[in-house]
């Protein structure tokens, strides 16, 4: 196993699918992690989603979890248990980020 680590900043704007972690081999994720530079903010969609986009077929695309980001400057997902996706498995992260704040999105991952 060895620990991988992806980024993305932007200073604005929305996150999206083209953040979509997407390794040639099985992983496992360790934690997700999102900073922003200010809360939220009640405008807008306010919730962040990370979603399994799964190779095999739509069929078994899976939320992970959903955060209502409208306090929050600090978010960090650790699953609680062992998750193991198949190559070509696609983590989202989506958020509007309607109020514009800079962002810091780091995803920690083992490749198998």
């Amino acid at each position: 196993m060895s620990v991988m680590r992806h980024y993305a900043t932007a200073a604005t704007g929305a996150i999206a699918s083209t953040l979509a972690l997407d390794p040639v081999r099985k992983y496992q994720i360790l934690e997700v992690r999102l900073h922003l530079d200010a809360a939220g903010g009640a405008a807008g969609d306010v919730n962040m989603t990370i979603t399994v986009d799964a190779i095999k077929a739509a069929a078994h695309d899976t939320v992970l979890i959903t955060q209502d980001m409208t306090l929050v400057t600090d978010f960090v997902y650790q699953p609680a248990y062992p998750q193991i996706f198949d190559a070509g498995d696609e983590i989202d992260i989506a958020y509007a980020n309607a109020g514009n704040a800079e962002y810091g999105l780091t995803i920690i991952y083992n490749l198998l």
